[in-house]
């Protein structure tokens, strides 16, 4: 799967860029049809603990999913943002076949 990796403040790390990967690398053991996966790291001009917001636009036949999550971290966000994507693609997936049974 593609993973492009978008953050139009500041210029992220090598290291998150390789956890954003390994991450959404995971999600194809719940759905083998992953087109591509679109992130978007942004900070909130703010003062509260969780102004870090992670989009995570995931691109499959037929479909997109985005999921939007404010943390502390990026690699938080991430982490929540898959978590709910995990559901949505099983859920998908589920769909598919009781439609082809």
């Amino acid at each position: 799967m593609k993973v492009t990796v978008e953050a139009p403040q500041f210029d992220p790390d090598v290291k998150l860029i390789e956890f954003i990967q390994k991450k959404l690398n995971k999600l194809e053991q719940f759905y083998d049809k992953i087109i591509h996966a679109d992130v978007f790291l942004k900070l909130e001009p703010n003062n509260k603990p969780e102004n870090k917001i992670v989009e995570v636009l995931i691109s499959v036949p037929g479909d997109e999913f985005i999921v939007k999550k404010s943390a502390k971290s990026f690699e938080e966000g991430i982490d929540v943002c898959v978590q709910s994507l995990e559901r949505v693609l099983k859920k998908r997936k589920e769909k598919l076949r009781a439609h082809i049974a």
